[in-house]
């Protein structure tokens, strides 16, 4: 397993990623309309590009010559805190190990950066959130955001001590 840092060239492949990713992994807790917004809002080429500019880091899960995944993470969110916005890998690889060496490398940066702990925020009805708990995240806070178009996003916040 290799992790590349993206470049802003490279952005097409987490949008193409994503675009494979989203649609089975929450169809059945949003409707379609909203997974269509949220691709379009989150990673149209235009808001990738402005979350690389906003010290985004996007990293790329490579196997062999394919891509299986991505995470993108902030170092310093909050004081001594790495926020990994999103981690996501191809359904056909899940349950293989990506997700965790997706964030034993993040943690091992956010350590570097001595950050002493990850953040995240997972739909509550997301199967993640079981990832997330077996992998020493604790849920936080619940939380309701409006994203826009009368949608809203009903989530945890997960932090984990590193």
């Amino acid at each position: 397993m290799n992790f590349v840092v993206a470049s802003k060239e490279q952005l097409p492949i987490v949008q193409e990623l994503a675009n494979k990713i989203w649609p089975p992994t929450f169809k059945s807790i949003l409707a379609a309309e909203q997974i269509e917004y949220m691709l379009d809002m989150m990673y149209s080429m235009d808001s990738l590009e402005k979350q690389l500019e906003s010290n985004r880091v996007f990293l790329l899960a490579e196997e062999g010559n394919h891509f299986v995944g991505f995470a993108s993470y902030e170092l310093n969110f909050e004081k001594a805190k790495t926020k990994i916005h999103k981690l996501y890998v191809l359904p056909e690889t899940q349950g293989k190990g990506v997700g965790r060496r997706l964030i034993d490398f993040i943690t091992q940066i956010a350590v570097s950066n001595q950050n002493h702990t990850l953040h995240l925020t997972v739909n509550k009805y997301n199967k993640a959130k079981d990832f997330y708990l077996k992998n020493g995240f604790e849920i936080t806070e619940e939380a309701v955001f409006d994203i826009g178009n009368g949608y809203i996003m009903d989530d945890y916040l997960m932090e984990k001590k590193i």
